[in-house]
């Protein structure tokens, strides 16, 4: 993912509320198996820890990610961003146009 291609989706994640919170459970498969069912259906959704989290921001973002085969776009404070292409539901391009 290029730079501008991450920017665009920061962009965009800017207005999304947050769905998904990683406690004090942690990250378990139920929660992996939810985010991977969001990211298909939206492509792009807003994460964050809370602070009895055994996890931090960016610990919690690459284990998702990698798990579910996603692309960690930014984290900022305890909140992150994910995205995943979607199969049946692409609603973002990011072919972007070189000027």
């Amino acid at each position: 993912m290029t730079t501008k291609q991450r920017a665009y989706l920061r962009s965009v994640a800017s207005h999304l509320d947050t769905i998904f919170q990683v406690g004090k459970g942690g990250i378990n498969d139920n929660m992996k198996t939810s985010i991977a069912d969001a990211l298909e259906a939206h492509e792009l959704i807003k994460c964050r820890t809370l602070d009895n989290s055994e996890y931090g921001p960016r610990g919690a973002a690459q284990e998702i990610a990698d798990a579910i085969g996603a692309e960690v776009v930014c984290v900022i404070g305890t909140k992150f961003v994910l995205y995943k292409e979607s199969k049946k539901n692409k609603d973002i391009s990011l072919i972007l146009k070189s000027i």
